[in-house]
């Protein structure tokens, strides 16, 4: 199928003579062309927050997120999905990402995958995946068969469906029950869709764990109360937070979070209502895992 036709593969006229230019020349043509992305991403906003909005309902209901992809939107599905773990403290096996080709095509292109639907509809079963979870198809082009197929196997199962793409009218977006389609215009290298395609996927990944996550209480004001302190990085890092959200010495947070088995959220609360981790850690449960509600609930008995 010829894909001269596609937003994505159009010649750049910005960077018609990119080859020319000087060095610094040529990054201010590509930085031009990445301002767009932003504000492509902005106007898909309200498909956005649908798309949240229905992960944590399934989130609420013990469901999972799933992303898959081909290429460069499978990477960077998988990369989202790792960083969930050690960001919000989420089981593993909250988020995955599924890409064309497996493991190997993390650091190795093997696209050839990418054109079999039926190997797509394969692998997101193989993970177990079910009706009560959420897929996310990731293609710059809309037109991936591997994505497709997958799509397709989680709507006959009754999963809701959200498409990303940068195509209009893509064949994802007329295949998903949310569609979300940031337009970027062509890309400064033609038919190169890591660049800003890439650039606005990785965007929206960004806002759709992120925005979960939040909604699910992982985040306390704008603080990462639930990141795993498991080295000591994160350590230090959780120990601020604790300071900064319970107005605290860094060395009694310090203290707190070791009284807490290690759990800001529950630091927090036992330095903010005087209550020992038990106390707190029920309050907390009681309050859906959201600092905020446990803090209201604690101050009005």
């Amino acid at each position: 199928m010829r894909l001269d036709n596609l937003l994505t593969e159009q010649p750049n006229q910005h960077s018609a003579s990119i080859d020319l230019l000087s060095t610094e020349e040529m990054l201010r043509v590509i930085n031009a062309e990445d301002r767009l992305v932003a504000d492509a991403v902005g106007r898909e906003i309200p498909v956005i927050a649908r798309a949240v909005d229905a992960i944590a309902a399934a989130f609420e209901s013990g469901g999972r997120l799933f992303y898959i992809g081909a290429g460069t939107s499978g990477r960077l599905g998988v990369l989202d999905a790792s960083e969930c773990p050690p960001t919000f403290s989420a089981p593993p096996e909250l988020v995955q990402g599924i890409i064309a080709g497996g493991e190997a095509a993390l650091s190795h292109a093997t696209e050839t995958t990418e054109d079999d639907p039926a190997i797509g509809a394969r692998d997101l079963l193989a993970r177990g995946f079910k009706a009560g979870d959420v897929l996310v198809g990731l293609a710059a082009s809309g037109r991936t068969p591997y994505v497709l197929g997958a799509i397709a196997e989680a709507r006959r199962l009754g999963a809701v469906t959200v498409g990303v793409s940068c195509t209009p009218d893509s064949e994802l977006a007329c295949a998903v029950d949310v569609a979300i389609t940031p337009l970027v215009g062509p890309e400064a290298i033609t038919g190169s869709t890591r660049m800003k395609a890439g650039t606005a996927q990785k965007m929206v990944l960004n806002m759709l764990s992120t925005g979960v996550f939040v909604r699910r209480g992982y985040v306390y004001g704008n603080l990462m109360v639930n990141v795993q302190p498991n080295n000591r990085k994160l350590l230090d890092r959780a120990a601020r937070i604790v300071a900064q959200a319970a107005g605290v010495e860094y060395d009694r947070a310090l203290a707190l979070l070791a009284a807490a088995g290690k759990s800001p959220r529950v630091a927090i609360l036992m330095a903010k209502t005087g209550l020992d981790r038990g106390a707190a850690e029920r309050l907390l449960s009681d309050a859906g895992g959201r600092v905020a509600i446990a803090l209201e609930r604690s101050t009005h008995g």
